[in-house]
């Protein structure tokens, strides 16, 4: 199944530094004989030689039968986690127009305030939360933050004031700040670089189907006399509230945390899972490091973390805003259509996102290539904020929406996929993918003001600024793709013998990044 001529790893154990010195020497040399799965899954085992090459050479048909099987096991959990998890978090803006704004009384900028309200709280508590999910593992992390903010979800059916609810919504964004990076986080565990992108938008796409789903769900439940004691907006936040925390339940039971613990993978599954992870991360010899403030600071503060996670927060404002005013743009286009159809009207949309959501990683799973395609979203945003602010046209209007979703649903996939292809270790992983979120809601509370009472029904200030972030993104991505390029031929000067001389294992690895062998990865 699996071969190599490049030679196994010393198994040396002492932790004198000159045995660790001769550990990494040996891991490096050339032998001829077979190197196994098992062997390259093993800890302390190196998965590359010094020149990033792989150690084992592994057989496609098993490794695609070994995909299809964690994408039967893996995905479906976390994809239905997600679309609750977003629906718990944009279902404010169905049950606003619903009555909520009439019944708590909101005045000038009320609705902005509560919206920022959670986005305060999941800025703050990214980073955190990302690195509390590797501490107790993603297969407890994840069904536990997602019980809280079912909660928190029930608990916005019975508030009576502004101030009640923008305290629950801070609540919500605790709970709800290490999904989107955990899962993420989650399935770099089991997925290859190039693989990642289309995985992530998996579950990603629920994110415009919840808010297609979620204006179908709220129609349908606007049409029941009451739930218990509840009645219109309120039954909203309660029946999905209730959904989300039966589903955390189930998870705790269906959640499989990382390889070796999967009761449904044979031995030689978890050796090739493992080994074929390790096969990808130069210098590296775990796949799952213990947590380590060196890798942790190199993975946010790696240059196309960072560039990476600005291009996020700038799409961010866009697919926050369409999630939290979709249904207010539309009665606006639409003035005189009922409630029901309103929330209808708001559906297509999505539809197209998702669509979009799922092509575009698609491709860059089989290109092996995710900044072209940010190149490739960006002008789809700027036409559809173009034709917003040209024309008056109701049509024309509407279609515009289509390609605002169509040309930012998918950046949430491609962005995290690419901070996790540019880093080494598991940890600096962890930071990496927590860093580009926590920049990503930075532009979700953005959002939350880029839509004003004043100035409706056209929005020129919010279209604007929309239109503004979306051609940014387009040169930042050009100029990103520039300097990975340029500073890829450089690496390819490096005198890797000489770089590496003289360090042994664990220094080796807390390169990460800086390792001479390491390139790249657009």
């Amino acid at each position: 199944m699996v071969e190599s001529n490049l030679g196994s790893m010393s198994r040396e154990t002492t932790p004198s530094a000159s045995n660790q010195d001769m550990k990494a020497d040996a891991s490096y040399q050339e032998v001829n004989h077979v190197s196994t799965a098992r062997d390259a899954a093993e800890p302390g085992q190196y998965g590359t030689d010094k020149y990033g090459r792989p150690l084992v050479e592994i057989d496609p048909a098993a490794e695609s039968r070994l995909c299809r099987k964690i994408d039967l096991y893996v995905i479906p959990t976390v994809s239905l986690l997600y679309l609750f998890c977003f629906l718990d978090r944009a279902n404010i803006g169905n049950a606003r127009i619903a009555g909520m704004d009439k019944d708590l009384n909101f005045k000038g900028y009320d609705y902005n305030q509560i919206l920022s309200c959670f986005y305060i709280s999941y800025v703050i508590f990214e980073i955190p939360c990302t690195l509390a999910c590797k501490w107790m593992g993603p297969g407890w992390f994840i069904p536990a933050t997602s019980l809280g903010f079912g909660i928190a979800s029930i608990g916005t059916a019975f508030v009576h004031s502004v101030p009640a609810i923008c305290v629950v919504r801070f609540i919500l964004g605790i709970f709800e700040a290490g999904m989107l990076p955990g899962i993420a986080y989650y399935l770099s565990r089991w997925y290859r670089r190039s693989e990642l992108s289309f995985r992530l938008a998996l579950y990603i796409v629920m994110a415009p189907l919840a808010g297609a789903f979620g204006g179908l769900l709220a129609s349908a439940i606007l049409k029941l006399s009451h739930f218990g004691s509840l009645t219109e907006w309120k039954m909203i936040f309660a029946i999905e509230g209730i959904i989300t925390c039966g589903l955390a339940l189930v998870s705790f039971l269906t959640l499989t945390d990382r390889p070796e613990t999967a009761m449904w993978l044979s031995q030689d599954e978890k050796d090739l899972a493992i080994a074929r992870i390790k096969s990808e991360r130069v210098g590296a010899s775990e796949v799952l490091d213990k947590i380590d403030t060196k890798k942790t600071m190199l993975g946010i503060f790696n240059p196309v973390t960072l560039a990476t996670s600005f291009i996020f927060l700038l799409d961010n404002i866009t697919v926050q805003g369409l999630a939290f005013f979709a249904p207010t743009i539309v009665r606006t286009i639409y003035p005189k259509n009922s409630i029901i159809s309103v929330q209808l009207h708001t559906v297509p949309p999505y539809v197209v996102g998702a669509f979009f959501t799922l092509l575009f990683p698609f491709l860059s799973w089989r290109l092996d290539k995710r900044n072209i395609f940010f190149i490739i979203s960006a002008p789809l945003m700027m036409a559809g904020y173009i034709m917003f602010l040209a024309s008056e046209n109701s049509s024309v209007r509407y279609g515009a929406t289509f390609l605002i979703a169509s040309g930012a649903t998918a950046f949430g996939a491609l962005c995290n996929a690419q901070v996790s292809a540019n880093v080494v270790s598991d940890t600096a992983r962890s930071a990496a993918i927590g860093t580009n979120v926590m920049f990503g809601n930075i532009g979700g509370l953005i959002s939350t003001w880029s839509f004003l009472p004043f100035d409706g029904p056209d929005f020129p200030i919010g279209n604007g600024l929309n239109l503004a972030t979306s051609s940014t993104i387009l040169l930042c991505s050009i100029a990103l793709l520039w300097w990975m390029t340029r500073n890829n031929k450089h690496r390819d000067g490096k005198n890797i013998d000489k770089e590496l001389e003289g360090l042994d294992q664990r220094r080796i690895e807390e390169l990460d990044w800086k390792h001479p062998a390491f390139k790249w990865k657009p």
